[in-house]
C-alpha cells in the first residue's frame, strides 16, 4: 500500500449545489435515489482529513450519495490516515470505487508556513469529481473514502509532483462501473483542463 503525507491533496471545497448535481446526473442519464435531497450534499468551505463528506457510489443502475469519513484508518501501527492512494500499477476491478464531488481542490506550495495555497477547478464545468475508493466501517472507524493519485498533468506539474485523479463528467459512470480500461481513466487530464488561482500567498 502506498500513501502520501499531508503535502498532497488533503483538503478540498464542497460548494456543489443540489440543482447543479441533479442537472448533471440528468445530463449523464444517471439515476438518483428518489429519497435523496440537498441534505445529502452538505456544503463546506474546506473538507479536511477525518471530516465527514458526501461521496458518490454505484447504486443499482444509478448513483447515490453517501456520507463518509475522509481517509481510511492507518494501514500500520503508528501510521497516519490514508487520504491519498497511489493508482499506478494497481487493479481496482474488485475494489469499492467512488467519486468525490468537489467545487475545487487545494494544493500547497512552499517550505515555510503558512504555505501558498492554490485552488484548482474544472474548466467550463460547475464542479468536478475525484476518483476514489471507499470502505465499510471498521471497528471504531466509520465508513470512509480515500482519493486516488497519479503523476501530475501539465496544469498541476508547476505546483506539485503528484495529483489527485480528476475525472471528466463523461467518465464518472465508467469509473463507478469500470466500463473503460483503468489506464484510460486514471491519468492526468490535458493542459488547460484545470483552472488555477492563488487563494493565499505564503510566507516569504
Amino acid at each position: 500500500m502506498s500513501w502520501h503525507s499531508a503535502d498532497m491533496c488533503n483538503a478540498y471545497e464542497q460548494h456543489v449545489r443540489w440543482v447543479e448535481y441533479t442537472q448533471m446526473m440528468q445530463d449523464l442519464e444517471l439515476g438518483i435515489p428518489t429519497q435523496q435531497t440537498e441534505l445529502d450534499l452538505p456544503q463546506s468551505d474546506m473538507v479536511r482529513i477525518n471530516d465527514m463528506a458526501p461521496v458518490m457510489r454505484a447504486a443499482g443502475n444509478g448513483v447515490e450519495l453517501a456520507q463518509m469519513n475522509f481517509s481510511f484508518p492507518p494501514g500500520r501501527p503508528k501510521g497516519g490516515p490514508v487520504f491519498n492512494f497511489r493508482s499506478e500499477g494497481r487493479d481496482f476491478s474488485k475494489s469499492r470505487r467512488c467519486l468525490i464531488p468537489a467545487s475545487g481542490f487545494f494544493e500547497y506550495v512552499g517550505t515555510k508556513y503558512p504555505k501558498t495555497q492554490y485552488r484548482f477547478t474544472l474548466t467550463g464545468a460547475p464542479f468536478l469529481a475525484i476518483a476514489g475508493l471507499w470502505r465499510e466501517a471498521e471497528g471504531n472507524h466509520p465508513v470512509s473514502f480515500t482519493m486516488l493519485t497519479t503523476s501530475p498533468g501539465p496544469d498541476i506539474a508547476p505546483y506539485h509532483d503528484r495529483q489527485v485523479v480528476v475525472l471528466r463528467p463523461e467518465d464518472w459512470a465508467a469509473w463507478l462501473y469500470l466500463t473503460k480500461p483503468q489506464s484510460e481513466l486514471l491519468r492526468p487530464l490535458p493542459e488547460g483542463t484545470l483552472d488555477v488561482e492563488m487563494v493565499r500567498e505564503g510566507a516569504k
